[in-house]
């Protein structure tokens, strides 16, 4: 039982200005890292509205809508830009992480990975921002519960920054277990220990910039591993962005590519400790190219053995 990876064709057409780190070249370093691991290949369906709705009100899906450009560019805010091509784009994100969570839910794998863009870590309830449309992740997570029956989900989140807007969509749900792991101070500026959501559910681990791989698994071992094994969740979601690589361009921890195979494999036993091994990974950042496609093979290829 091998690893589903998602991705489709719109992720092309999400089109960023020139020089923009969350660029369309980031999907083909996914793919020259992943095509090696002859993975289970699936298109990722596109959403419906009423899946964006588990988690964004209908003013802010019909915002986005109305903003989508038809030709040309146009800025959500500094960081955050739509070509005609990102909204279908976006959708196919959301629709690839809803069938991702059916597949391991039903049996078909025990893990699969979501490599779509834009990401989504940071769209928040009413907010686009970070490169990011829709909750992505968040919308996993309530669809699991809603929809297919699961009263605890935990979403981890590994990318180098906080993901302010997975907390925002999920502060008032004790279902679901938000832990991050990110650099502090950086981008977006939220994510402090003392972040603990409504019901005490959020776990923010602010780590300092130059950590290492050491410091990391100190970190994950005293502060994240002890609590999703409390937690004990039937679905565990990875929000997996890999720039806290050493190489990448828009943060400074010094993580190697080893480190996200490490943080994967210990997810992964807590996996197959209290939910059947079930894992659902969905792309989030990583900008230097390289180290994009070393990181994400390491992880896959972590989930694929696991999967075995």
């Amino acid at each position: 039982m091998s690893v589903i990876w998602y991705s489709h064709p719109s992720g092309l057409e999400h089109v960023t200005p020139s020089g923009h780190p969350e660029q369309v070249a980031r999907l083909s370093a996914v793919e020259e890292g992943l095509q090696p691991l002859k993975l289970a290949r699936r298109d990722a369906p596109a959403c419906t509205d009423e899946d964006i709705l588990l988690c964004h009100p209908k003013r802010y899906l019909e915002g986005i809508e109305a903003a989508a450009p038809e030709a040309g560019s146009i800025s959500l805010d500094g960081d955050t830009h739509m070509s005609p091509g990102s909204l279908i784009a976006a959708r196919h994100g959301v629709g690839g992480n809803i069938a991702a969570v059916d597949a391991v839910l039903d049996g078909e794998a025990k893990a699969a990975f979501v490599g779509c863009r834009p990401p989504g870590h940071h769209a928040e309830r009413e907010t686009a921002m970070g490169f990011c449309l829709f909750g992505n992740v968040a919308i996993a997570a309530k669809h699991a519960l809603e929809r297919r029956g699961l009263s605890r989900v935990a979403i981890v989140d590994f990318d180098v920054h906080h993901g302010n807007g997975t907390q925002d969509l999920v502060w008032e749900d004790e279902r679901i277990l938000f832990v991050s792991s990110h650099q502090m101070p950086l981008y977006p500026g939220t994510g402090a220990a003392s972040e603990t959501g409504a019901h005490g559910q959020v776990v923010n681990v602010p780590l300092k910039p130059q950590t290492g791989g050491a410091e990391m698994k100190t970190a994950y071992r005293e502060h994240v591993f002890p609590r999703l094994t409390e937690f004990a969740p039937q679905l565990i979601l990875i929000s997996a962005g890999f720039d806290a690589h050493r190489n990448d361009p828009l943060a400074g921890l010094r993580w190697e590519a080893e480190d996200f195979a490490w943080i994967t494999d210990w997810l992964c036993d807590i996996a197959d400790a209290h939910c059947e091994g079930r894992v659902v990974s969905t792309l989030e950042g990583g900008y230097d190219l390289t180290a994009l496609s070393a990181s994400v093979r390491a992880h896959v290829e972590v989930l694929k053995e696991r999967s075995a």
